[in-house]
């Protein structure tokens, strides 16, 4: 496969056109990348759940209550919650909202570790960003709390559960994990 170096200005011109743009909110008219005005929606409750896999060797998860840097599972979940409240730092087009809850819950699997992510909020937005971005990073730090273990460590199937609230109403993933 051939890699494509993008620069600037190659990017710029690169406008979203066609149907396609009148499907992403996140383009106006132009093709130009804005923040959606919710400023005419309702406010309602709405709730979202993530999920992500860690996949490791047997011998990697067996060490996982004795690393030396200290419970990993712990640490990943304050870290998945604090990033959850950073989530709108992170995306540039998410909109800040007001977090009621967020839940990070991990499980030991025979081959790795998953992870659930919730996310709650009364607001005019969704909250699926900030539930996707808790067990992304979540992941992330069972990774670098494990990698003098496992280099080979695999972050993968980080998914969109279900959500509720909002225009677009119920959606739930048809195939869990």
């Amino acid at each position: 496969m051939q890699k494509q170096k993008l620069t600037n200005k190659k990017v710029a011109s690169k406008q979203v056109s066609g149907a396609n743009a009148e499907k992403l909110s996140h383009y106006d008219a132009a093709g130009r990348a804005v923040m959606v005005d919710v400023s005419p929606k309702v406010e309602s409750a709405r709730t979202a759940e993530a999920s992500a896999f860690v996949a490791m060797r047997p011998e990697v998860l067996r060490a996982l209550p004795r690393n030396q840097k200290g419970n990993p599972f712990e640490v990943a979940r304050v870290a998945g919650i604090l990033a959850a409240k950073r989530t709108s730092d992170l995306i540039p087009m998410c909109h800040p909202i007001p977090l009621s809850h967020i839940d990070v819950e991990l499980t030991q699997c025979d081959d790795g570790v998953a992870i659930r992510a919730s996310a709650r909020t009364q607001a005019v937005t969704g909250v699926e960003m900030e539930a996707m971005t808790a067990a992304s990073v979540t992941a992330l730090t069972i990774y670098d709390m494990c990698k003098a273990l496992d280099k080979g460590i695999t972050i993968r199937e980080i998914v969109l559960e279900r959500k509720t609230g909002g225009k677009s109403g119920e959606y739930r993933r048809s195939t869990p994990r």
